[in-house]
C-alpha cells in the first residue's frame, strides 16, 4: 500500500527538517512526503528543494499557498489532490515521529476505520536540541521526564502486544498525527475550508468521519510522536470555528460544501 505523510508546516524550517529527517530514517520509508506549506518564507521552499536532491527512496512535494493568516484546512486540500498514495498520514510540522511511526500506521490501516495516534510533548528548552537521535535514546528520554522536560511520557515505552481500542470520541482526535484513507477523505469533500484561525477544523473532520460511518482506532505505544514546544497561536476566530463544528455535530452531516471539490 502506497503511503503520503502530509507535514503542515508554517515559517518553523528548523523544526521541518528535524520532522522530515526523521520521517527519512523510518523502519519503513514513506512513499511520498508532500509539506503542506501554509505561505511560509523562501526559507522553507529552499530547505525542501535541498531534501529533494538528496532524497532517492522517497518522493517530496512541496505545496505552497500565499499568507493570508492560518489556513490549516485548505493547505491539507491542497496536498491532498496532489497525493498519489491511498493512504495519509497527517503530522504536524513540529512533531518528530518515533521510528515506527509510519510503519505502525500502514499496521492499523483498515477500511471502516481511521488512525489518532498519540503525542510525547516536549518542553521549551528541550526543544531547542531535540531531535530524532534523541527519539532513540530511551534512557535519556526516561530522565528527561523525570526531571520534567517531557509529558505524556508513557508513550514513550512500545508496547506492541496491547491491544488497539476502538472509540467515536471527538476529544483527543488531531491532524497533528491521523492516518485516513484517501477515498473516505474524498467522500467527505476533504476538509472544511470555512475553517479560518487556529482551531476545531480537526474535530469538525473527525465529526464527519464518524457520520460518515467510520470508527476510530488508536494505540497508546505505537505510532508516536514527539510534539516540540511553539507559542500558542492566535486563537480570535475559536469562537466561529466552535460553531461549525457545532453545527457539523447537531446537523450528522458528513460531506462539506467547501471543500476539495
Amino acid at each position: 500500500m502506497k503511503v503520503s505523510v502530509i507535514i503542515t508546516s508554517y515559517n518553523k524550517p528548523d523544526y521541518l527538517k528535524r520532522v522530515i529527517h526523521g520521517l527519512l530514517l523510518q523502519t519503513r520509508i514513506p512513499n511520498e512526503i508532500i509539506v503542506a506549506d501554509d505561505g511560509s518564507k523562501e526559507e522553507t521552499s529552499n530547505l525542501v528543494q535541498l531534501f529533494k536532491k538528496k532524497c532517492t527512496n522517497c518522493k517530496i512535494v512541496h505545496v505552497w499557498q500565499k499568507d493570508k493568516g492560518f489556513r490549516a484546512a485548505r493547505i491539507r486540500n491542497l496536498a491532498i489532490k496532489k497525493s498519489k498514495a491511498e493512504y495519509l498520514i497527517f503530522l504536524d510540522g513540529d512533531c518528530i515521529p518515533e521510528k515506527h511511526f509510519v510503519e505502525d500506521h500502514i499496521f492499523f490501516a483498515k477500511k471502516g476505520f481511521f488512525f489518532q495516534g498519540k503525542r510525547i510533548l516536549i518542553e521549551k528548552q528541550l526543544s531547542k536540541t531535540f531531535t530524532f537521535k534523541d527519539t532513540l535514546l530511551k534512557r535519556k528520554l526516561f530522565l528527561s521526564l523525570l526531571k520534567g522536560n517531557i509529558s505524556n511520557g508513557h508513550h514513550i515505552i512500545r508496547l506492541p502486544f496491547i491491544p488497539v481500542m476502538e472509540n467515536t470520541k471527538i476529544s483527543g482526535t488531531r491532524t497533528a498525527n491521523l492516518g485516513v484513507f484517501k477515498k473516505d477523505l474524498y467522500a467527505l469533500n476533504g476538509f472544511n475550508e470555512d475553517f479560518i484561525g487556529w482551531g476545531r477544523e480537526d474535530s469538525e473532520l473527525v465529526a464527519r468521519l464518524y457520520n460518515f460511518g467510520l470508527k476510530r482506532k488508536q494505540h497508546l505505544f505505537k505510532a508516536i510522536c514527539f510534539h516540540l514546544w511553539h507559542k500558542e497561536n492566535n486563537r480570535n476566530n475559536l469562537e466561529k470555528n466552535d460553531i461549525l463544528l457545532e453545527k457539523t455535530l447537531f446537523l450528522g452531516e458528513y460531506k462539506c460544501a467547501n471543500g476539495l471539490e
